[in-house]
């Protein structure tokens, strides 16, 4: 994978801005995910601590953050890297040295992992208060333990007597406003994403297997020096365009079938997220448009109401009353239900059972408190969809938004969209 070079200021900033949060006299520690096991002596694919490469620009696995606001003035940091191994070396790869870790963090003190007891150990007695990581997103699923877990285990038992307090709060609250260093990573991964999706149209078509689909789109993201996001790409034709995180991928696309293919890159762990539908045989039916069009309608009034200052809670309701309106145009919903709450409750859970928004950033579902007024630097999805199972349609139209002081922008602009364009793409 290609090393994509980031401006080494955006590291430093975001940890001063960390620090500025911090009460005085207190610690805070960041670690580096685990490695997990699959099966006899194999792992999982390592993937960095998003709060740390955030705080560090690091990736490498075995590696600690130490930050100390030891006075209302003074504050320091210093990271802490695997020591030299040339066993490891020789099997897994070269790891970073001391000189390394300074200039991808912009960091002064860089010391081995196996100074960090010793050196918490030495500014902890100096202070009062100790910040503890946690992954606190909503949807998390915490049956394993994960390092900053383990060690907020073993440093209440430690240091029993300080005060403890969250760590988590203050670092989503920071990486839910972008800088517009993080924006422009963003835009490059939507770019990488518009062209797999591009050259995705030129090889649908009746016969082509899901799974091919996602081996081209694949290819496109690697030949840019990047990967897939941090979700397995959805390539999902007929009935299974109704199945939201439908992954198997395993079918063969079928003559006037619709094909959702819910899939982008990443760039420098900087999440896309696109959803688009196509036709297998390169043009919609009349029905299938017609559900595509009342989607696209709901997506493009959801894009001018998405500005800051906006609840995302209204925006949902919002979202629910266009869909609902569509529903009954499309002859799925009577026209009591948009007065009926029964009625409407009936016609949403069968046709459009999800949210329309989610966060993004270094996470597909980023962190961030959601009941707070959209800011500039909000980075979002724009995801209303349909579900017909019973006619195996399912529509979802999903780009990405960048909240900004004068309104939004769409990231996914040059994204083909429209029905027709789709259409004169994939039969060019």
């Amino acid at each position: 994978m290609k090393k994509i070079l980031i401006d080494t200021s955006l590291f430093k900033q975001n940890r001063e801005r960390l620090l500025s949060k911090m009460k005085p006299y207190s610690v805070a520690v960041i670690n580096a995910n685990l490695t997990y096991p699959t099966n006899a002596d194999g792992t999982y694919p390592y993937k960095p601590n998003s709060d740390l490469f955030y705080l560090t620009g690091i990736e490498q696995e075995e590696t600690t953050l130490l930050l100390v606001r030891e006075s209302e003035t003074a504050s320091k940091t210093i990271l802490f890297i695997k020591p030299f191994d040339p066993l490891y070396e020789k099997w897994m790869g070269r790891l970073l040295t001391v000189e390394d870790a300074q200039r991808i963090a912009d960091i002064d003190t860089v010391l081995l992992t196996t100074e960090f007891e010793t050196t918490l150990h030495t500014h902890a007695l100096q202070q009062q208060t100790i910040y503890l990581n946690a992954n606190e997103h909503l949807r998390a699923v915490l049956e394993v333990q994960d390092k900053d877990a383990q060690f907020a285990q073993w440093c209440r038992q430690k240091y029993p007597t300080h005060t403890y307090k969250r760590l988590a709060p203050i670092i989503s609250s920071l990486r839910l406003i972008k800088s517009a260093v993080e924006a422009d990573l963003l835009q490059q991964a939507a770019d990488v994403t518009t062209q797999g999706f591009l050259r995705l149209l030129q090889i649908v078509k009746p016969g082509v297997w899901e799974y091919e689909i996602e081996a081209e789109l694949l290819h496109q993201y690697y030949k840019h020096g990047t990967a897939t996001a941090d979700y397995h790409p959805i390539i999902a034709s007929g009935a299974d365009s109704c199945i939201l995180h439908y992954n198997a991928n395993s079918k063969q696309c079928q003559a006037g079938d619709v094909l959702l293919v819910d899939a982008a890159a990443r760039w420098a762990n900087y999440n896309a997220d696109l959803t688009r539908v196509i036709p297998v045989s390169g043009q919609f039916t009349q029905r299938q448009k017609q559900v595509y069009n009342a989607v696209l309608r709901v997506n493009k009034a959801m894009q001018t109401l998405m500005v800051a200052g906006a609840l995302l809670a209204d925006l949902q309701q919002h979202c629910f009353d266009l869909l609902l309106k569509e529903l009954v145009d499309l002859g799925l919903a009577s026209k009591e239900a948009i007065h009926n709450p029964s009625l409407r409750k009936e016609a949403l859970q069968t046709y459009c059972y999800h949210n329309f928004s989610h966060l993004l950033g270094l996470s597909v579902h980023d962190v961030g408190d959601m009941k707070q007024p959209l800011q500039a630097g909000v980075v979002l999805t724009n995801e209303p969809g349909i579900y017909i199972a019973t006619e195996n349609i399912g529509i979802r139209i999903e780009n990405n938004i960048l909240i900004t002081e004068n309104g939004n922008k769409n990231l996914m602009e040059n994204t083909p969209i429209e029905a027709e364009h789709i259409e004169t793409l994939m039969n060019a």
